[in-house]
């Protein structure tokens, strides 16, 4: 598609970078919002609209870390997902008997989101609003009414308002004396590349640099291509995702009010958790009555107390609050008992190769110990969670966006600095009325944007947005 001109001021457009999750679920709800003239771009890099790297997964054992029956799509459906599975034929199940609390494969959900794109195209008035480009947008220019945006292959497209919905990139490496070993064929620095675990001899000893979720992944895929060679996870801290509770966390007693200060909050979340287990209750409950006013907390926290949450404590939230699903738990734990799973806390310091093709001897520093320590492994995969620190990420558009000051990183180097609107900030510090981000680009502000109730609520109300700044005002006499 190539256009020089501008909109056409009677039909407003909005252009969206990036059709995974958090893009696609934006453009469903603009579709709901805005006035039957604007016309809604989604445009998508890779092959597939609406599944996103989460969700695309083809391993039936990767699976969802939130239960079916909070899973819609749409906050007035609550149970919109959960409906859908249980219209599909037992083919299509495979075994899985949907309920509100069933874990299903993530892939599932990337299905589910298609399904919905699919529906808008077969609305006849929204069918002609929505228009999916497959392409790399690559640049974003301000053209005096407008935008422009440029993709690979020499084209352009004109829009008025433009959201950045480019998700999650790769981690970053971690820093070392030598870096000359990211390089090598062994290195694999993005968990989800098509190559990663492939040609890998079923007995070679593997390091994961992390262990959170996408780690847990790792691991599962490893165990389902009959991995039987050690598997070593290392991160700073060591910790691991929690289970769901068995059967549900229950519900812990209401609290009046919850302080902000993150010193007396976290007091007060262990005596709460403390009160649960003497009463036959868990933690699960206390933090999970956090879910929705979580944004709201950390917008509250001054400054110093979000950098001090990131540096001490965020390991051990995300560990509770991101949880894993019990057969998930269980693979886990039954490969850590037979030893082939270790779990590590440390910090890498270098890496020793004799050449490309030779296993590398990874050198760290275990937690609170003074001598180094090492393992010998044939394959170093990335798994320590998505780069974040837009200063260093080398993505063009992003570059560009930065260096042109229409966009600038958050001050805590979680994405790129927003309203609470979600317009872009530049620079300079101005707001963008043009220019906006949803999905986890947004974390600075909102912090919890990776789960889909959060991502789902954010994009219904960035919908809202964006359908009043087209909708056409009234005409004055």
């Amino acid at each position: 598609m190539s256009s020089s001109t501008l909109p056409d001021p009677a039909s407003a457009s909005i252009a969206i970078v990036g059709a995974g999750f958090s893009g696609t679920l934006l453009a469903l709800h603009l579709l709901q919002r805005s006035p039957p003239q604007t016309r809604v771009i989604l445009i998508e890099r890779n092959a597939q609209f609406g599944r996103g790297a989460a969700y695309s997964t083809g391993n039936s054992s990767h699976l969802l870390n939130v239960p079916a029956g909070k899973m819609s799509a749409f906050h007035s459906r609550p149970l919109d997902f959960l409906h859908w599975l249980q219209s599909l034929s037992e083919a299509d199940l495979c075994g899985i008997v949907p309920g509100p609390g069933t874990f299903v494969p993530r892939r599932m959900f990337g299905r589910y989101i298609r399904h919905l794109v699919n529906l808008e195209m077969k609305v006849p008035e929204h069918g002609d609003q929505l228009e999916l480009v497959r392409g790399d947008v690559t640049d974003i220019e301000p053209n005096g009414g407008g935008l422009t945006l440029t993709l690979d292959r020499n084209r352009t497209i004109t829009a008025d308002r433009a959201v950045l919905a480019t998700g999650n990139f790769p981690p970053a490496a971690p820093p070392v004396e030598d870096p000359a070993f990211y390089d090598s064929p062994a290195y694999k620095p993005d968990p989800w590349g098509p190559d990663t675990l492939a040609d890998l001899d079923p007995d070679m000893p593997v390091l994961l640099i992390g262990t959170g979720l996408t780690t847990i992944d790792t691991i599962v895929s490893l165990l389902d291509q009959g991995h039987r060679g050690p598997i070593t996870a290392l991160s700073r801290r060591g910790l691991m995702p929690h289970r769901h509770a068995a059967g549900g966390a229950g519900s812990a007693p209401e609290t009046d009010s919850f302080p902000t200060r993150l010193n007396v909050l976290t007091r007060a979340l262990r005596s709460s958790s403390l009160r649960q287990a003497t009463i036959g209750g868990s933690w699960h409950a206390v933090i999970d009555e956090l879910r929705p006013i979580t944004t709201e907390l950390w917008q509250a926290m001054c400054t110093a107390d979000r950098q001090r949450f990131l540096r001490h404590l965020r390991p051990w939230w995300d560990t509770h609050r991101h949880r894993v699903s019990g057969p998930v738990a269980d693979r886990i734990e039954a490969a850590r008992a037979s030893g082939q799973l270790r779990v590590r806390a440390g910090r890498i310091r270098s890496y020793r190769q004799d050449g490309p093709d030779a296993e590398v001897e990874v050198v760290f520093r275990p937690r609170f110990a003074d001598e180094l320590d090492s393992v010998t492994v044939g394959r170093v995969i990335n798994c320590a969670g998505p780069d974040a620190d837009y200063s260093r990420i080398r993505d063009p558009l992003v570059r560009r966006l930065l260096g042109k000051g229409l966009a600038r990183p958050d001050a805590l180097c979680l994405g790129l600095d927003v309203t609470t609107n979600c317009a872009l900030l530049g620079a300079d510090g101005s707001i963008s009325r043009r220019l906006f981000a949803v999905g986890p680009v947004t974390k600075g502000t909102f912090w919890e944007m990776t789960a889909v109730p959060d991502i789902r609520q954010q994009a219904e109300f960035l919908a809202g947005q964006l359908a009043a700044l087209v909708r056409p005002g009234p005409v004055l006499a």
